[in-house]
Order: C-alpha cells, then structure tokens, then sequence
C-alpha cells in the first residue's frame, strides 16, 4: 500500500523560498560577483513573494506531512515579522558591505537560507522538523558570522558561533532523544497525549536539555556567552539581522513546543522559564552598564529583552503567550531603528562603534539624537513608547498567573537597564560634540524614521498588533 502524497498548499510559501534561492545561487555562480545586486534584489522579491502568500492564508489552521508541519495563526505572526526584519537587515546590508569591500553575492543567498530555516523552526511540529529548521538556520548564521573574511574580528566571530552553536545543537538533540525514548513519540501533539496525565523524571531531564538548546538561539542566560562576542565582531548590518529575524524565530519555537508539547507538566517547565528569565534580566540589565562598544551594550540589551519574553511565556496562558508576541514584534522594531543608527556612524569611509563617538550629537545631528534617544526611551520602557507597553502586556501576564516576584524582579531589573540608555542619550545631548557623522542614506534614514515613528505612536492606535497577537495566541491552546 503506497504512503499517501503529502499536501504541499501549506508549505507553498517555504518551497518557494526555496526554490527562488537555488535559482540566485545558479545566477550568481554563472555570473560571478558582478551579479551581487541583482542577487539582493532577487531575494528581496523572494521576501516579499513568501510574506503575501503567508499573509494570503487568512485564519489557515492546518498541518501537513504527517503533522510535521504546522500552520496556525501563531505561525503566520511571527513569520511574517521573522520575514519583516531579514528584508530589512538585507536592505541595511548593502552600503556597509560595499564600502567594507565584503559585498559578495552570497550574502543574500545566506540570509535568505537562514530565513527559510526560521520559517521550518517557527511551523515545526515535531521534534525532527524542529532539528532539521534549527540546523538549516544555524549553518547559514555561521557562515554569514564570518562573511568579511579578511577581518579577524569577523572570522573570529564565526568560529566562536559555530563552537558554541555546535554545542548547543548537541544538548537540545540529546534532550530530543530523551523526550522521544520517555513518550515514543516525536509529535508535539503525541507528546503532550503522552503527558497528559504526569510527567516522568525522564521526560523533565530531557526537557532541560531542549531548553538549554533553544536558550542559546535566544541568546538567554547562562547560555548567553556567545552573544557580545559575536554581536562586536560580526559586520554591523550582520549584527543587526542576528539580532532580529533569528530572535523572532527562536522565541516562537520555544513558545510553541512549551505550550503544545509540554502542556501536561506546566508546573515543571514554569520553574525552568522563570530562572531563565531573571537570570537573563538581571544579567542584561548589570553587565551592560560598563560597556564602551554599542554593539556589545546591544548585545547585553538583547539578553535582557528575551529575559523580559520569557516573563509571559513563565504564564503558561494564552494572555501570556500574546505578551509574547506583542513584545518580540516591538523589539523587532525597537532593534532594527538602533541598529540603523549604529549603521548611520560612520566618518568617511570608517564605521566607529564606539558610545563616546556620539558624544555632543544632538548638536551635530539634530535628527538622528532625536530619533536614538526615542528609540532608548523605548528600550528602557519609558512611557508612552512602545516598549513600555510591551513590558506592560508580559508583566499584567505573570501577575495575572500570580508570578508576582518574577513581576517586581523584571521591572526592578528594568530601572536598573534604563541606566545605560539614559546614559546614553546624556553622551548625545551633554557632552562636548566630537567629529561629525558623514550623511546617512535614504534607506537608513527611511528606517530610521518609521521605527521611530512606530515607537512613538504605538500607544495612539495598538489594536491592529494587539488583536493580531491575541489571535496568534489563542491558535495555540
């Protein structure tokens, strides 16, 4: 008897995705390095091909391959601002690769890999689907890590990723194996049935291995010391989509396989999420305090921001997992705007990173202070910026689920983080002006200003991202 033909409609916008990228990479080895920007414009129009058809699936509840691949609103979420920042970081990439003369035509075709991976992660629905999504995304960060080949600070980036990245895929397929040899199942759906009634000490053992795993793609304490070194010696523009899509795509996958897999032991998993989060609130909010490098203060932001995610995921309910989403598609917003910034400091043809360089902006660069300093408000979760909300909606969650001290610990650590973006904007608006920024391109500028623009007028009109995230939320339970 013949194994029935999978339904391919699901995964329409995947295999697409695919394909468009086998045709750049034919493209680009007949034609050579003269075809870079047309290659980038091929995968820009690849981009926004999968994020219509995506769009185009409406309210789509479905799986296909035999459960492995999932489509949900949550899905179609977060993919969808997984696609927003690729396109975006892509877009940024372009003048900074150029004037660093590592502008190669397999740098979109790398992103656009990474991005087809995240895609696979965020509709995984077991845990094979999750590996080979996790892997096929992995590969291509690594590589895209070391893309200046000829900087050592880029080359070292990438073998620092690949080590510790290696190890970390060893620990969550362990934990894989684990799970799969407790329940005899690799379905989310067959697992969860497995624990419907208790959960072995086996299970909960493998369990903590997952987690460790995907702790690290999110960058979460304590697998967490990759993230400065990687995000200061990796390209900016480079440093700015790891700092994005990825994130979006790791922090689904976890949500997903918490809440679908592991409902059953809720009790177990709560506590592994909620050391997690303190543990990378607290870290990000002190360790960033003595940083000179933007991107490494960046970098320890980061982790302090996937510790504040993690605070509605510790909630376990639908309201949390809408924090959830609210909050990492604010921080997509919030990251991309900063990282434009950093991109915008440059003098000639020398990019500078340091926090001092932006020393007295506010007098050289009206603009671009303005636009900086809103955007560290909204890091910091000053009101009435976005990214007060987005802690707003993740706190109201666990207090809510009566995770009270995790609430108080989070905005406790939260007034301790503002300190190095007000310090900051002190440098921008206080200090003596030190040599001036060469113009920033339109498309910086274009970024720049509708991040800004977000993050200011979120709080008139949040019910289209709000309701949407409530939506993507309920899909799951």
């Amino acid at each position: 008897m013949s194994a029935a033909v999978p339904a391919f409609g699901p995964a329409l916008p995947e295999i697409i995705m695919a394909l468009g990228t086998l045709l750049l990479v034919l493209w680009g080895a007949i034609r050579g390095e003269r075809t870079t920007g047309q290659v980038t414009i091929g995968a820009l129009a690849v981009l926004v091909i999968a994020a219509v058809m995506i769009s185009g699936q409406g309210a789509l509840k479905t799986s296909t391959f035999n459960g492995s691949f999932l489509v949900d609103p949550f899905g179609r979420f977060m993919k969808l601002c997984t696609l927003a920042g690729s396109a975006i970081a892509l877009l940024m990439s372009s003048e900074y690769l150029e004037r660093s003369r590592a502008n190669r035509f397999e740098y979109p075709i790398l992103v656009l890999l990474s991005t087809l991976g995240m895609m696979m992660l965020i509709s995984a629905g077991d845990l094979i689907a999750l590996y080979l999504g996790l892997e096929l995304m992995s590969l291509s960060l690594y590589v895209v890590a070391a893309i200046n080949r000829d900087d050592v600070r880029s080359s070292e980036a990438g073998l620092k990723y690949f080590v510790l990245g290696a190890l970390s895929s060893g620990m969550l397929l362990y934990g894989a194996s684990i799970v799969y040899g407790m329940t005899g199942t690799v379905t989310f759906a067959g697992i969860a049935a497995a624990l419907k009634d208790h959960g072995s000490i086996g299970v909960i053992f493998g369990l903590v291995f997952v987690m460790a795993g995907l702790s690290f793609k999110i960058s979460a304490v304590p697998f967490h010391m990759w993230t400065p070194d990687v995000y200061e010696g990796s390209p900016t523009p480079v440093t700015a989509f790891f700092a994005s899509a990825p994130k979006m795509a790791a922090m689904a996958l976890t949500v997903r396989i918490i809440i679908t897999a592991f409902p059953g032991i809720l009790s177990q998993w709560q506590q592994i999420v909620v050391f997690v989060s303190i543990a990378s609130m607290v870290l990000g909010a002190f360790a960033a305090i003595g940083q000179r490098n933007i991107k490494r203060l960046l970098a320890y932001s980061s982790i302090g921001h996937m510790g504040f995610a993690l605070v509605g995921l510790a909630a376990g309910n639908p309201e949390g997992v809408q924090g959830v989403a609210t909050y990492m598609a604010i921080y997509l917003a919030m990251t991309l705007g900063t990282f434009a910034c950093v991109l915008a400091m440059r003098r000639g043809n020398t990019y500078v990173e340091t926090i001092d360089d932006l020393a007295g902006l506010g007098r050289t660069n009206p603009a671009m202070a303005f636009a900086l300093a809103m955007l560290m408000f909204s890091l910091a979760g000053v009101p009435p910026l976005a990214g007060f909300f987005a802690k707003w909606y993740v706190f109201v969650a666990a207090v809510n689920a009566h995770l009270y001290v995790l609430a108080v610990i989070g905005m406790l650590a939260s007034a301790v983080g503002a300190y190095y973006y007000l310090r900051i904007v002190k440098i921008m608006y206080f200090d003596e002006p030190a040599e001036a920024f060469a113009p920033m391109s339109p498309l910086l500028k274009t970024v720049i200003g509708v991040s800004g623009i977000f993050n200011v007028a979120f709080w008139l009109w949040p019910a289209p991202l709000v309701g949407a995230a409530a939506f993507a939320a309920k899909s799951l339970f």
